[in-house]
């Protein structure tokens, strides 16, 4: 397994530098562009996966940490009903400026910190869920990261990685191809302010893991009974692994 290479990057340092300062620059926009840009699927997407890890939400003390937080908007999602004691962290400063001044305004409960997923400040075996929403992907070393989360898992915890795909289906995978090579980076730029993290998303995509070889490397993780799903005709996977 590798990590995410942007263009010019030529050490995992550079390409964790590279996306902080990317997402920095459109944080002040970037709710905006998701909903638009994926037809608001993404809420549905997000929703599918809080009820697909409900029953460790219900574990009575559950602590739960959405990592690649963003926005917070799978952190709101995730605490919204249930008790969990949930957190959110992001190494993206202006990212969780956003996401704080959103829990502000919905009176929520959920607790942010800054950190890289691959370096979290936290003791071994201290979480029953992680989850993340389309970070995963960005990370410098997958391998690196998917250690990190079993090892801040409690045994019987859940990982749930939620993230985008390559679609399957030939034909809807080159409609879709289309979609984010060509439209999506005009309308994202138009958005944002900026056409650099729309057109440097679906050649991460591109070069990512597909689903079932995902499923594999948690395996060799240390994970057990992983699955996955696809949702929206395979442009997104939901992969779900227990804590040794």
């Amino acid at each position: 397994m590798k990590g995410t290479a942007p263009q010019g990057s030529g050490n995992e340092q550079e390409a964790a530098r590279w996306v902080r300062g990317m997402f920095g620059r459109v944080a002040h926009r970037y709710d905006l562009a998701n909903h638009v840009l994926s037809f608001n699927m993404d809420r549905l997407w997000r929703a599918r996966t809080v009820r697909r890890v409900r029953h460790v939400l219900e574990r009575p003390g559950a602590r739960v940490l959405d990592i690649c937080c963003g926005t917070g908007d799978l952190a709101l999602a995730l605490e919204r009903d249930c008790r969990a004691r949930v957190f959110g962290c992001d190494f993206c400063h202006p990212m969780l400026v956003a996401a704080r001044e959103k829990i502000g305004r919905r009176l929520a409960r959920a607790l942010l910190f800054e950190a890289d997923a691959l370096r979290l400040p936290l003791r071994d075996a201290s979480l029953d869920l992680l989850t993340v929403a389309f970070g995963f992907r960005n990370l410098a070393n997958y391998e690196a990261g998917l250690a990190e989360m079993r090892r801040v898992l409690r045994g019987g915890g859940m990982a749930a990685i939620l993230e985008f795909s390559q679609p399957p289906n030939a034909l809807f995978g080159a409609l879709y191809n289309f979609y984010s090579r060509r439209i999506l980076p005009l309308i994202g730029g138009a958005l944002s302010g900026s056409r650099e993290p729309y057109t440097y998303l679906p050649e991460s995509v591109r070069k990512f893991p597909p689903a079932p070889a995902l499923a594999e490397d948690m395996r060799r993780a240390g994970f057990r009974e992983v699955s996955y799903e696809l949702f929206t005709g395979g442009i997104v996977a939901l992969h779900l692994g227990v804590a040794n």
